[in-house]
């Protein structure tokens, strides 16, 4: 825990000339490639997906693309006065200020786009692809540590983490350690993977649909169900002790009130798809 404490982490991995290579990419980088190998990895057990992987590739790329842009644009709309003021820091996005509800909306859109006009069972693909989100995610998240954002309020617990002054907002500048909330998340990220895949491990088990396969679309799209909700409660939790700025509504932080509203939205969605997969079965 000593070196959380005194560790004063660098945001440049190396340059070279006038190319920087920085951490936070570095991370963001690597959490895409590792959620496109699970996601791959878990299709090929699928055969009712009916994309090969050329496809999957096209498709992650797509939705990494998106994903990106809506995450950003989010965080613009979260940040709105300072991006007003520094409309060309909008651009900078190795700088951090990637806000995750928004790739929610934006590959939602893609994947309504996906089952619209290309008929692709969207609701399996993204449970394909939830552990590998959480694993992606899971590893991002050290990005935020490097650049010294989105941390807790002050602590005096031994794995509290070194801000510098320059990264400390103005009413904590007395304070030295926080909350690395971003470590907080990274290991819940890591639990929820890890259920997903079991998970995933009982839903492709012949034994295991031998004796629910009545059930089994609503086995299929569990792992993303239980993915946004998971996330949506630790994200909820998490917001208690962030001390960034953000828009705050009731007494509620906006990504909490995000949060909430994807629980919904998932529950809502949910009952209507039940709904309408047991009268196709009665039919």
């Amino acid at each position: 825990m000593n070196f959380l404490q005194t560790f004063e982490p660098n945001r440049i991995l190396f340059s070279f000339g006038i190319l920087k290579i920085h951490w936070y990419g570095f991370f963001v980088l690597s959490g895409i490639l590792a959620a496109i190998g699970i996601s791959i990895f878990l299709a090929r057990y699928y055969k009712n997906i009916h994309l090969n992987t050329e496809e999957l590739l096209d498709i992650a790329f797509i939705l990494i693309i998106n994903g990106i842009i809506g995450a950003r644009v989010y965080e613009v709309f979260l940040e709105f006065a300072y991006y007003s003021k520094y409309p060309w820091d909008i651009f900078k996005i190795w700088q951090g200020g990637l806000a995750i509800h928004g790739t929610f909306i934006a590959c939602a859109l893609v994947l309504w786009y996906l089952y619209r006009y290309r008929k692709i069972n969207v609701l399996l693909l993204a449970s394909i692809a939830a552990p590998g989100l959480a694993l992606g995610q899971a590893i991002g998240r050290w990005g935020n540590y490097f650049n010294q954002e989105l941390f807790g309020c002050p602590t005096d617990l031994p794995w509290g983490i070194f801000i510098s002054v320059a990264n400390r907002p103005s009413e904590y500048l007395s304070a030295t350690h926080f909350h690395p909330t971003f470590l907080y998340e990274s290991l819940a990220n890591l639990i929820i993977f890890l259920i997903l895949i079991f998970l995933h491990y009982l839903i492709i088990s012949k034994n295991f649909f031998r004796k629910y396969r009545k059930s089994k679309k609503f086995l299929e799209i569990l792992p993303l169900t239980l993915y946004l909700i998971f996330y949506s409660i630790l994200r909820f939790s998490l917001e208690f002790i962030r001390i960034d700025k953000t828009l705050v509504i009731a007494n509620l932080r906006f990504p909490q009130i995000a949060s909430l509203l994807t629980i919904f939205f998932v529950i809502v969605l949910m009952g209507v798809y039940l709904k309408k997969e047991n009268k196709c079965d009665n039919n």
